[in-house]
């Protein structure tokens, strides 16, 4: 099943942060629905608008405000307490939240008493605990550093994806694949015992054969040149698809380029490239197509058992497989 940037897929029913339009009350919420939600223990979403001195945040809920706590802001492994960073990065951000009751201010204002700490919990132990090696979920990028990008997995909760498993093709630097509150698709990789989980990416950006199958030798394409050795460049085609041109003087990593195809040969998994002239782009960024797993009858989320990129012709097997 193939699915662009704007497939909504599944609902796996705790999404990232400003991912679900149903939840997150950007027409803002009524009392009643306040209350409702309250009851039943539903997880609802607002606007951070401020923190105050204490380390409070108040979040826009439309009816009233929302009062948050320090202390609820963020769950955290027994021992460790809320870091000021962790506070202040929401303002201006959506973030989840139950509702833990009412109460009143010092000058009589009536406010919600939210938690997004009880979300992420409820999040975890209804949704992130259940899943295993090779699910395949919703994820929202939420900052990134030279060797990865961390990424929103539900509620608020982060998962680290290295920048080797975002895709075949390689790239310096996440920002180079994605931009900060990207929505994207993410498979399981691991979960460790204490909860971290590790996540990939690459395995749904589709095998050599489905990426080659759009391109065929005479053609003359566009491509961004991703790295220069000495015996050729790597010019990328697509995210999990790199053709091989001969060497070039005066390139620079992060060109676009108008390249020809001289041949496709799956059985070595190479493109062969002639590069016939370079330019400056409007971005370094290639959009992407997702090729994802049916969702089987009854199940919450897509599975893979085992992804393998290189053609069965092929004299190398490049494969993941997922326990």
């Amino acid at each position: 099943m193939i699915y662009d940037t704007a497939g909504t897929g599944y609902d796996p029913g705790f999404w990232p942060e400003g991912m679900e339009p149903e939840r997150s009350g950007a027409q803002g919420y009524t009392r009643t629905e306040l209350e409702q939600a309250m009851q039943c223990g539903r997880v609802l979403e607002g606007t951070a608008l401020l923190c105050d001195s204490a380390g409070t945040l108040w979040v826009a809920l439309g009816c009233m405000r929302g009062r948050m706590v320090r202390e609820e802001v963020q769950l955290c492994a027994d021992g460790e307490a809320v870091r000021d960073i962790a506070v202040i990065t929401r303002v201006g951000k959506s973030v989840s939240f139950v509702v833990c009751g009412f109460a009143r201010t010092e000058n009589g204002e009536e406010v919600a008493v939210l938690s997004r700490r009880e979300a992420q919990r409820l999040c975890r132990e209804a949704f992130l605990d259940r899943l295993v090696s090779g699910d395949v979920i919703r994820a929202k990028v939420t900052h990134m550093e030279p060797f990865g990008a961390f990424v929103d997995v539900g509620c608020g909760v982060v998962s680290m994806l290295s920048i080797d498993s975002i895709s075949v093709s390689r790239i310096s630097h996440p920002s180079e694949r994605f931009s900060l509150g990207m929505p994207i698709w993410v498979v399981i990789r691991s979960i460790a015992p204490g909860g971290r989980i590790c996540v990939t990416h690459k395995e749904l950006l589709g095998t050599w054969e489905e990426n080659a199958c759009a391109f065929t030798p005479g053609q003359t394409v566009t491509g961004i040149v991703r790295s220069i050795e000495s015996y050729g460049v790597f010019v990328e085609l697509t995210p999990n698809l790199a053709g091989l041109a001969e060497y070039k003087e005066n390139l620079q990593i992060g060109q676009h380029a108008a390249v020809y195809i001289k041949s496709m040969i799956p059985s070595r998994m190479k493109v062969k490239l002639a590069i016939i002239d370079t330019y400056r782009g409007t971005g370094s960024m290639t959009p992407l197509t997702y090729y994802l797993p049916e969702i089987g009858a009854g199940c919450m989320t897509a599975h893979l058992e085992r992804w393998r990129y290189s053609p069965l012709s092929s004299e190398r097997c490049v494969e993941s497989v997922f326990a």
